[in-house]
């Protein structure tokens, strides 16, 4: 990777694994609305997509006033409990530090509402690292990951064509390309390689020692 570059990065299942305080948060909304929860590991596909999307499935409604109420008890437990059930992978702080001393530029790029992205990179000490942290909003009007990349690009004057995505789910790819960004995919979150595969990852790579090289190839075409 090039000085004068820039990554965008998505939070969960590409820097850090919150699945469980994801998980446990959901199963409590769903108890607290009179629903049956599913086992926490059936709910791995709940991470990466909006919320109220899954709420929406989850609790078989569109029924906005519904999913709103699930969505608030979620958020209470997540904002006490959830957003500390949470580790960073492994060798990620030390990626996201040699990329910044290389002069590459990094903005974090997540479906996580911004206050709780904000938390958890600060709490881990990402922070630093990051010119600009973009969330959703919690109204949801950035949900779509599609808007939110454009909201960002807006926002801090990128050119599309010098920023990379790295995210571990097809709503990464596929928001990435449909604002003209390229994207590589990575494994050790709850994406799968043929999920990958389709959403047309330009890379995929398997552990985070892999993306360096991955994005130093993409870089020479």
């Amino acid at each position: 990777m090039t000085a004068g570059a820039t990554l965008l990065l998505d939070l969960d299942g590409t820097l850090t694994d919150n699945f469980s305080g994801i998980a446990r948060s959901i199963r409590h909304a769903l108890t607290a609305m009179g629903a049956e929860p599913p086992p926490e590991s059936a709910l791995r596909s709940c991470v990466g997509p909006p919320l109220r999307q899954s709420f929406a499935r989850l609790l078989a409604t569109d029924d906005t006033r519904e999913i709103e109420r699930a969505l608030a008890y979620y958020r209470g437990r997540y904002a006490e409990t959830g957003w500390r059930e949470n580790v960073v992978y492994a060798g990620v702080a030390a990626l996201l530090a040699e990329f910044a001393g290389a002069g590459t530029t990094l903005i974090l790029c997540t479906s996580k509402p911004q206050p709780y992205a904000e938390r958890i990179v600060a709490h881990f000490g990402l922070a630093p690292h990051f010119r600009a942290i973009y969330g959703a909003d919690l109204a949801g009007t950035r949900d779509d990951k599609t808007k939110l990349v454009a909201h960002l690009l807006r926002c801090e004057g990128l050119d599309a064509a010098a920023c990379t995505m790295i995210g571990d789910r097809e709503h990464d790819i596929l928001a990435a390309h449909a604002n003209g960004v390229s994207a590589v995919g990575v494994l050790w979150g709850y994406g799968s390689r043929v999920e990958l595969m389709r959403a047309g990852a330009e890379a995929i790579v398997a552990a985070p020692e892999e993306l360096p090289p991955a994005l130093a190839l993409l870089a020479r075409g």
